[in-house]
């Protein structure tokens, strides 16, 4: 019997539509425009928004990710695992191509921001994932006596 759709599952697709949305014309910016990526904190700033999204789901992944019923823990970790390569991406192109040091307004601070969360969301999801993933084959080899 299918379960019906609950409100935690349309949670993690309305952050992932949410999350396409902001990432995707970030993306087509920064590969448009080779030497010149971003217009200053701009960029940099919505990279970390959304590591910052990946981390927080990453966690709250992490945290349930010892349930038996793991399917929401699954889409968690790998929403958070999307995120966080999406914000270590435009994070490295956009320091990599910033001119400029600390303080001079080119966002090279907000890219460091951003790199360090986009990691820390791959771990956590990578974390969650694993652990999931282990949760449900211990749960299936128990024998029942």
């Amino acid at each position: 019997m299918k379960k019906p759709i609950t409100s935690g599952s349309t949670l993690f697709h309305t952050i992932a539509a949410a999350l396409l949305v902001l990432a995707i014309p970030a993306t087509a910016h920064a590969s448009s425009a080779a030497g010149n990526i971003g217009s200053g904190r701009f960029l940099p700033t919505v990279a970390a928004l959304i590591g910052l999204t990946g981390v927080l789901i990453g966690r709250w992944a992490l945290i349930h990710s010892k349930r038996t019923e793991n399917r929401k823990v699954k889409s968690g970790a790998l929403l958070a695992l999307i995120s966080g390569l999406i914000s270590l991406a435009i994070g490295m192109l956009h320091a990599v191509n910033s001119a400029g040091g600390f303080g001079t307004g080119n966002g090279l601070a907000g890219a460091i921001v951003a790199m360090i969360l986009g990691l820390t969301a791959l771990v956590l999801g990578g974390l969650a994932l694993a652990r999931s993933r282990r949760a449900y084959t211990d749960n299936s080899t128990k024998k029942p006596f």
